[in-house]
């Protein structure tokens, strides 16, 4: 058994140690470069950790003599798709779309063509409705784990919400997936009427950028106000 000075040494050395991993760690924060994305949802999931990656024909190749897994594999993962591109991206956001009843009409956007006009665009909602949002995505070539949209909404160059939409894992098929975000309600009143720019991201557990882009949405008393 050690002494209770060697004890104390040793105590000592590793605290040393401890401080100057802490120490090589903020240094190399200060010197790397985050992206845009990881800001926005390092404050989201900081304490999770994502599973190991496993490929969809991994999966199927597990346990193949056990006929009942096999079953059920088939009904959860549906068939290996073929012919598959494999430069596409595996998961491809197609178009968002604000549903509400009272709207005049279809409020979407389309995600396939180019981003960068969104910016120009405003998307009106009469204050005070109820609405809910629909994202519509393909996943292409495989299981993609723990899909969410963030949702970030700014006005006058000031962050004044954001909603973190927990969507789930899908598997690859060739129709597409539609997700329903819980009812919501328009904020109303004279000082919260004008325009709000939304930065929404589309990522998943891995933190894979699938998409990410800019809107602007007019908060009115009326449709045609």
């Amino acid at each position: 058994m050690l002494g209770s000075d060697a004890c104390e040494f040793g105590g000592q050395l590793l605290e040393l140690l401890r401080l100057a991993v802490c120490a090589r760690d903020i240094m190399v924060d200060k010197d790397s470069v985050t992206s845009p994305l990881e800001e926005e949802i390092d404050d989201v999931d900081l304490a999770y950790r994502a599973p190991e990656k496993k490929t969809l024909q991994e999966i199927q190749q597990l346990d193949e003599d056990d006929e009942s897994l096999n079953k059920y594999k088939r009904v959860l993962l549906g068939p290996i798709p073929v012919g598959v591109d494999p430069s596409m991206a595996n998961v491809t956001l197609t178009k968002l779309t604000l549903l509400c009843d009272q709207a005049p009409g279809p409020i979407t956007m389309d995600l396939t063509g180019d981003l960068e006009a969104l910016k120009s665009q405003s998307f009106v909602l009469k204050e005070g409705v109820d609405y809910r949002v629909k994202i519509s995505f393909k996943v292409n070539k495989e299981i993609v784990c723990g899909l969410k949209y963030l949702h970030h909404t700014y006005r006058k160059g000031l962050k004044v919400d954001k909603d973190v939409y927990m969507m789930g894992s899908y598997g690859p098929r060739a129709e597409e997936y539609e997700f329903l975000t819980p009812p919501d309600e328009a904020p109303k009143g004279v000082l919260v009427r004008g325009t709000y720019h939304i930065k929404s991201f589309f990522t998943d557990d891995d933190r894979t950028d699938h998409l990410s882009w800019e809107w602007h949405l007019c908060i009115k008393k009326d449709w045609k106000d």
